[in-house]
């Protein structure tokens, strides 16, 4: 199940950048779940990962080698997490990237592992090891959206995002794809995310825009509030343009490829969100009116996670207590229920420390009737805001959960 319209787009290819696609079997026989990614010499790459404790072991892996220098390719496995697994998942892990050094006959620390799937099961070298010269045969430019297919786990639908601008007359591309359905509060990036660009930018500054970017976009998206142990985002430049390179974060040529960059990564970020497990609707929620942007984050994500609140807006039930229940217990000190005003849509339902005279429960019911619903919330404290996106809880997202590893 999934909320609105999100159609695979037509990819601007991103020259210097291809991707190839085979099928292990890791989990179903034929599904594509394999994803070789390359990326031309020269190339820059940034990287963000998941906070949690119990990384996997790509991730660990993925940190050790973009510290050391710059690598070109990315290994990308479904149906299994590779998490808790121990030194044998690193050396799983490590496993798989060298035979795809050995493929495209290159050092070992060139290249990225990442994995998504169920935790604490042996990564199934056996199967993954035999089709990585299928995907390495399958590399092009133009394969983004089987590669789109290739990364999902309980997608219901690949995500892709493209964008392109033209600066003195060199035509700049920025394209992505990510997958995320379920276990999605990340503190870093998406479950898996890869986005590309012709630009040649430096490290740092590329490190830099992937920070911003991800904090504007997968870092205010939640389904369920879970951290997942495999989150991982890449920024590849591949320098393939006759534009000089940025190394520095100014410029209206900085500015024109930050607007791109930060685009595609909220029209993916916004994708994973309508498409979350068992999503029936899709979910705006904007506080202003604080005094620190941090409490406007609590707040949102105070209501963004209210299990009492997400049912709710399952059953279109405009059951506003609820809300402003979760904007109570967020812990914004000295908040002052008399100032905060509450909307439903465009229905103000709350001022003034009650119901709004003016609302009715007919237009609370015509807003939680919709697929697409925001929530607004000032806080009448400050000048400070920010926003999330997320879903309602709904009967479908316990039996994709339960029923997860059969």
């Amino acid at each position: 199940m999934a909320v609105g319209e999100f159609p695979f787009p037509q990819m601007h290819p991103v020259p210097g950048f291809s991707l190839g696609v085979a099928s292990a079997g890791i989990k179903r026989p034929g599904r594509r779940d394999v994803v070789v990614m390359a990326a031309a010499e020269g190339a820059t790459v940034a990287g963000v990962f998941t906070t949690n404790a119990f990384c996997a072991a790509p991730v660990t892996v993925c940190k050790e080698r973009l510290a050391k220098g710059a690598p070109r390719y990315f290994v990308t496995n479904t149906g299994n997490a590779n998490a808790c697994t121990g030194a044998s998942g690193l050396a799983n892990a490590r496993k798989v990237c060298a035979e795809v050094a050995r493929l495209l006959n290159c050092d070992e620390n060139l290249v990225l592992p990442f994995s998504t799937g169920v935790i604490g099961e042996p990564l199934p070298v056996d199967k993954i090891l035999p089709v990585l010269p299928d995907a390495v045969a399958a590399l092009a430019e133009d394969q983004w959206e089987n590669a789109g297919h290739g990364i999902m786990t309980t997608d219901t639908r690949p995500k892709g995002a493209t964008a392109a601008f033209t600066f003195e007359g060199e035509t700049i591309v920025v394209s992505g794809i990510s997958k995320g359905s379920g276990m999605i509060k990340p503190n870093m990036a998406t479950m898996l995310g890869y986005v590309a660009t012709n630009a040649k930018v430096s490290q740092p500054v590329l490190q830099a825009l992937l920070r911003e970017a991800t904090d504007l976009s997968f870092n205010r998206i939640t389904v369920d509030g879970d951290t997942s142990t495999n989150d991982s985002g890449v920024l590849i430049a591949t320098g393939k343009t006759a534009l000089p390179e940025i190394t520095e974060a100014a410029g209206d040529y900085y500015q024109k490829l930050r607007a791109a960059v930060i685009e595609v990564h909220e029209q993916l970020a916004r994708a994973i969100v309508a498409d979350g497990e068992g999503a029936t609707k899709f979910v705006t929620i904007e506080v202003s009116g604080a005094a620190k942007k941090a409490e406007a984050t609590q707040v949102a994500y105070a209501v963004a996670h209210s299990p009492l609140i997400k049912t709710a807006l399952f059953a279109s039930d405009p059951n506003w207590g609820r809300i402003v229940a979760a904007i109570g217990y967020a812990g914004v000190d000295g908040l002052d229920a008399d100032k905060v005003r509450v909307h439903l849509g465009d229905a103000l339902i709350v001022e003034n420390g009650g119901r709004a005279d003016s609302y009715t429960e007919q237009q609370g019911q015509a807003v939680m009737n919709q697929a697409e619903i925001t929530i607004r919330i000032d806080l009448g404290r400050g000048q400070e805001a920010d926003r999330v996106w997320t879903t309602d809880f709904s009967h479908d997202y316990v039996t994709i959960n339960a029923d997860y590893r059969s």
